[in-house]
């Protein structure tokens, strides 16, 4: 899970800021945990951070400060395995859409990445070893935007059906949004299972 941002839109430690009376890093963080059972969080040394008891933290490196850091990072860390990466401000993510992408055959590609309308967003994808030479470069050229260096991979793409899964918190107008599409997600499986109790 990538937690290495500054946060400046929406002030500061944005893992930590408060989606209904949670901290927003611990929806993504548990819908990972449901699918994979294991999560690692990967920030820079000097980021906030909640209290997440018994969750790996891997620190990156400080510069660049760029989301391909790391990406980067969790691929050399995982020691040749793939990683599956998903950004901290992503509070409607699911487990089903986190479970699918990792477990989607890359048809050769170095990695499997969430898109939505032809669009990808590259902050939800499982990459391969094989995309951590391509990704390293384009970090070390500096100002390169992600959705590039990414869409250079040539990666399978991986259509997400409702956009809302996708959706990621940058400021605070984004928070209430967000607060706003949990509602309605709650209230939606209220009408389908009225005999379940939340």
């Amino acid at each position: 899970m990538l937690a290495g941002g500054l946060g400046r839109r929406i002030g500061g430690a944005k893992a930590g800021v408060h989606l209904h009376r949670r901290a927003l890093i611990s929806y993504p963080l548990e819908a990972v945990w449901r699918a994979l059972g294991n999560v690692t969080i990967v920030t820079k040394i000097d980021s906030e951070l909640p209290s997440l008891p018994g969750v790996a933290v891997w620190v990156e490196p400080q510069e660049p400060r760029h989301p391909l850091t790391g990406i980067v990072h969790a691929l050399v860390m995982s020691e040749g395995r793939p990683v599956l990466v998903c950004a901290a401000d992503m509070p409607l993510v699911t487990p089903e859409l986190i479970s699918a992408i990792a477990r989607a055959d890359p048809v050769g590609a170095p990695a499997v990445v969430a898109s939505t309308g032809g669009e990808l967003q590259p902050l939800l994808g499982c990459y391969q070893p094989e995309a951590l030479e391509p990704l390293t470069a384009a970090n070390a050229g500096g100002a390169v935007a992600l959705r590039d260096a990414v869409a250079a991979l040539g990666p399978s793409r991986y259509e997400v059906e409702d956009p809302d899964e996708l959706f990621n918190v940058n400021s605070p107008t984004d928070l209430l949004q967000a607060a706003a599409m949990l509602d309605r997600r709650a209230a939606r499986a209220r009408r389908a299972y009225p005999n379940v109790k939340s």
